[in-house]
């Protein structure tokens, strides 16, 4: 917290609350700060300098303080590089490198780490608080102004104990989860409090302010793009993420990995055996249900690695009485329930003795692995002859795991993509469709939010976040930086990264999202990474030779779990579901309609929510009113 006013009084009992409101990110020890202007506190999960790197910590005099959720990997380079310039160290810990930097390079000290990270940090002379969130989002950090105060925390459970009003649902927030996934900006589940956004920093002094973006993704004019000769760029890749993996396994405590039997995470693992020699502990999710299930899959990743393996099955069961609360920790609305199978992952995790994990997320942002990448392409090629049959009838190859397709046939698969088909230029193309479907989640909220959100576009709310010249980059590079704003930052490294994770004190590290490893693939040439429709094509053949062919050739399946079917036991809800499913819980929330609403629920206790927009309308409602208990 940091005064906008008066003296701070009573911090120190307000610090106690906020930070025992966390203490499932860090059990290992808390620690305070305060003067008559900031309070700082903070929930250790000991991974670096296990006896000395113990937060807040300060320069020599005392006159800066630090305090930070998260890991800065280059810190040993760092250090030398500060002890060179004539710093003084007294731990070995990577907090007190943040302190030094900031000492010698002033707010430009971000630009040289390398890490995920929330930072906190007072400047005593200048009267001046920094709060800084790194480049891709992996660490939250969120604030509120409130009664001449700026309160900040990594959970916003945390500002909850300092605000005497309880919490309120922005209605915006809801609507943006329901088409988008997750909310967008600065924008949060909940009135008055925001999110700092993904590469950028806020300062506040005098009372006054000011917020500044120091990265973002970017890519050079589609004219500028060069071509590198195509092994060369393999083998380049190579080596970047030999750097990266080595950069993320430092840690005074063992490091495992997860594996999910994809390219991604079996990539890891076999970069880290390969490079590192050390044993490798891995860790898998399995499921009853085969058309989730990828066991088969891993277990050849395990045979050809040799790795310690463990993994933990999941059902449906395990689902609806976990998902109470998944929901307390991810602190929003999800439209799907795959994050609960994780986070009962990262509970194994941390039984068998491990703090920090190594995952493949990612993978696909930088790389061009989803199919909505795909289908942009051909979407693309389409509309240069909007009248033809075979160019839609290309979207059938894809999809092959599901089921219930929305290619099944050709003329479904015309109908679903022919939405904003001639609207190649806008950075909001590719995800058009699905947007356009998500949306139709509206439907179930009440007529006055229907009423406002009548001439919304989803689109409106990302385009302002695109950055100046976009509109000269290559349309899968608008299309990834669309889908890092919205589901990689918003929901895949919160919702189902660090929250899950984070509930069970694990830190999970995402060595794809390394920044360099970022920054390089960016300047490639999108047909590097997209050969026809061979998706991650430069990534596959980086790491050909460390994986057996059956998985370096795997077409992308994404992760997925048993959705409104895990909240009905023979055809009765649980307990918690039939309570919040009343009409009187529905209309109390002031947020859905009451009908539509319980037909939706009648559907889904009959076992007839077979399609995507019921499955997803049942779990975002559903986990939207447990957040409104």
């Amino acid at each position: 917290m940091i005064s906008l006013g008066a003296p701070l009084v009573g911090a120190q009992a307000q610090l106690s609350a906020m930070i025992g409101a966390l203490r499932h990110r860090g059990p290992d020890g808390m620690g305070y700060y305060s003067d008559s202007a900031v309070g700082l506190a903070h929930a250790r999960l000991s991974i670096v300098d296990l006896e000395g790197g113990a937060q807040p910590i300060a320069n020599e005099d005392g006159a800066i303080q630090v305090v930070f959720n998260g890991e800065i990997f280059n810190y040993i380079e760092l250090r030398s590089e500060l002890r060179a310039c004539g710093h003084t160290f007294k731990t070995a810990s990577d907090t007190e490198v943040i302190v030094h930097a900031y000492e010698q390079y002033g707010d430009e000290f971000v630009d040289r780490l390398n890490g995920q990270f929330a930072i906190a940090l007072w400047d005593s002379r200048k009267q001046r608080l920094l709060l800084v969130r790194d480049r891709l989002g992996i660490r939250p950090l969120f604030f509120i102004e409130h009664a001449q105060r700026l309160w900040f925390a990594s959970e916003m459970k945390s500002l909850q104990q300092v605000i005497p009003e309880r919490l309120q649902i922005d209605p915006l927030g809801v609507a943006q989860t329901f088409s988008l996934w997750s909310t967008v900006g600065e924008q949060s589940i909940y009135n008055g409090v925001k999110s700092l956004r993904p590469g950028h920093m806020l300062s506040v002094e005098r009372g006054k302010l000011v917020r500044r973006c120091y990265w973002q993704w970017h890519y050079p004019p589609e004219r500028d793009v060069e071509a590198p000769p195509y092994s060369r760029v393999c083998e380049e890749l190579r080596q970047r993420l030999v750097d990266a993996v080595r950069l993320q396994l430092r840690a005074d405590v063992p490091v495992g990995a997860y594996l999910s039997g994809g390219l991604d995470s079996s990539a890891i693992a076999a970069l880290i055996c390969r490079y590192t020699g050390a044993p490798l502990r891995t860790f898998s999710l399995t499921f009853e249900d085969p058309e989730f299930d990828e066991s088969v899959y891993q277990q050849q990743v395990v045979r050809h690695l040799g790795t310690d393996h463990t993994s933990v099955s999941c059902t449906r069961a395990d689902i609806g009485r976990e998902f109470p609360r998944f929901v307390a920790h991810a602190e929003t609305p999800v439209l799907r329930t795959a994050p609960v199978p994780l986070m009962l992952l990262s509970g194994l995790v941390r039984e068998a003795g491990y703090k920090v994990v190594l995952t493949g997320e990612g993978a696909d942002e930088v790389f061009c692995g989803y199919d909505i990448f795909k289908e942009a392409k051909i979407r693309r090629f389409w509309a240069e002859e909007p009248e033809s049959e075979a160019r839609p009838a290309l979207l059938t190859r894809l999809y092959p795991y599901l089921r219930r397709s929305p290619v099944g046939s050709a003329a479904m698969a015309k109908s679903f993509y022919g939405a904003g088909l001639l609207e190649v230029d806008s950075p909001c193309y590719a995800h058009r469709p699905r947007w356009t479907t998500t949306a139709r989640l509206w439907n179930f909220l009440n007529k006055d939010l229907r009423a406002d959100l009548s001439t919304v576009d989803p689109c409106s709310w990302v385009q302002p976040l695109m950055p100046v010249g976009h509109e000269a980059w290559s349309g899968t590079g608008r299309d990834q930086y669309v889908e890092f704003t919205t589901l990689l930052s918003g929901y895949l490294l919160s919702s189902q990264g660090d929250r899950v994770a984070m509930a069970n004190s694990v830190e999970g590290r995402y060595p794809f999202l390394d920044h360099t490893l970022i920054e390089f693939a960016n300047q490639l040439p999108r047909r590097y990474l997209m050969r026809a429709l061979r998706e991650k094509a430069v990534l596959r053949d980086a790491v050909a030779d460390l994986l057996p062919p059956s998985i370096g050739e795997r077409t992308k399946q994404p992760y997925r779990a048993p959705d409104s079917a895990s909240f009905f036991v023979d055809g009765k809800p649980l307990d918690y579901v039939a309570e919040l499913f009343t009409a009187q819980r529905i209309a109390r929330s002031g947020l859905f309609d009451v009908d539509s609403t319980l037909r939706l629920f009648v559907k889904c206790q009959s076992g007839r929510a077979f399609g995507f927009a019921d499955n997803m309308a049942f779990v975002g409602i559903l986990s939207t009113l447990l957040l409104d208990t």
